[in-house]
């Protein structure tokens, strides 16, 4: 867990962190606890990366690395054309 804080700091992760973080001092100042709670989660997917912050959203990225990894086990296949009277 430690490790997963201090490691990987992006600036999504700075960007949700900090955000989180000025929602939830915006939102006691004006007593709106609802807002607190949604800056909290906020904030916390930046300090803890998981969600978006952690760059989970972005489903092209992980496919495309998984894909050049397959590739080497494909074998090149041969068609024969078949004509039809």
């Amino acid at each position: 867990m430690i490790d997963r804080i201090l490691t990987r700091w992006t600036f999504t992760r700075l960007l949700y962190l900090g955000l989180g973080t000025a929602i939830m001092i915006n939102s006691a100042m004006n007593q709106q606890w609802i807002g607190v709670l949604f800056g909290a989660y906020f904030a916390s997917m930046g300090l803890f990366a998981f969600g978006c912050a952690a760059g989970n959203c972005y489903v092209g990225n992980n496919n495309a690395v998984a894909a050049e990894n397959n590739n080497s086990d494909i074998q090149d296949i041969e068609f024969e054309e078949i004509k039809h009277k």
